[in-house]
């Protein structure tokens, strides 16, 4: 059996830090509720978002049973420096810096100042490990939030036309950063999804049935919960298949947003993945409910994410 997570952490830095809580027991308090919830998980692998500070990860792991491999991200936007990064119980064998723009694929715009991006503000990361006697190769990745930001370190605005501009660029740079990893994952597939293990999860910002989020699927059809999931076709073998569907009831919901529940923390896996899926929950956690202004938790125990735990049976 093997077990692959993943989870936004939420700005996880050191106290005293531009980005972190403002007391050594605030941060105590946050790495205790993150490292009680990844012990229950029991995860083999685990993709973590908003690494502010690698030392940071390093505490949290500190507070984990067992041994740990960790990798994080080498590209991170300097103004804000998250990343992703991976927890594994296992050797990592290989690691690779996702970041610049496929080929063919233009620079997007980003702000009024018409300056733009041709590679990945929070780059991608791959790494690879092995499990039941299979290779898994595992791309994390953090695509641009919805949540938007304006010049001057402002999270709202009165002028309706530059929200729109701005709704604008992020979903630019959200669908670039999707058609990056997506790029990454035909390169890892490579026409094999039957036998390549693939996974690409993480923090999507979007919910399931989202242009950027459908772009990481590849080709049409087949989508668990249609017919054509059971009645297998040459695009098989580079489809990805979100496990969003398999989630219960009730449960499929990572954040919430003014009080409303959000799908936008996801797993991706290649075909011999998706036929090997015992079972894909969320993490029993209590959501806080947040709003436009993410400097509003800055002291707040836990996460604003529920993780996604997915479990496979290669053997």
């Amino acid at each position: 059996m093997v077990v692959v997570a993943t989870w936004n952490l939420e700005n996880l830095f050191r106290p005293n830090s531009e980005f972190g809580p403002k007391t050594e027991a605030v941060y105590d308090q946050k790495l205790d509720a993150l490292a009680a919830v990844i012990e229950a998980m029991k995860p083999d692998v685990l993709a973590v978002e908003e690494v502010g500070d690698p030392e940071a990860l390093s505490d949290l792991v500190a507070r984990l049973d067992g041994d740990w491999h960790v990798e994080t991200s080498t590209v991170f936007e300097p103004g804000h420096p998250i990343r992703v990064g991976f927890l594994s119980r296992t050797a990592i064998s290989s690691v690779e810096q996702v970041s610049a723009f496929p080929d063919k694929l233009n620079a997007v715009q980003v702000d009024d100042d018409g300056n733009t991006i041709d590679a990945t503000p929070r780059g991608a990361l791959r790494v690879r490990v092995t499990a039941d006697g299979h290779d898994l190769d595992l791309v994390a990745c953090h695509l641009k939030s919805k949540l938007l930001s304006f010049p001057g370190g402002r999270f709202d605005t009165d002028d309706e036309g530059e929200r729109a501009r701005f709704g604008d660029y992020a979903l630019a740079r959200r669908a670039a950063e999707a058609v990056t990893v997506r790029g990454h994952a035909d390169t890892l597939l490579d026409h094999k999804g039957d036998h390549r293990a693939v996974v690409v999860l993480g923090d999507l910002n979007d919910e399931p049935p989202a242009a950027t989020t459908q772009i990481l699927l590849g080709p049409p059809g087949s989508e668990i919960g249609t017919a054509g999931f059971d009645r297998p076709d040459h695009g098989d073998q580079m489809r990805l298949w979100n496990l969003a569907p398999e989630l219960p009831e009730g449960r499929r919901f990572t954040r919430r947003f003014r009080g409303r529940g959000e799908l936008i923390d996801h797993i991706l896996v290649s075909h011999i993945l998706a036929n090997a899926l015992v079972d894909v929950d969320t993490a029993e956690v209590t959501l806080p409910s947040i709003t436009e202004n993410p400097a509003e938790r800055r002291d707040a125990p836990g996460s604003d994410h529920a993780p996604v735990i997915a479990r496979f049976n290669l053997t």
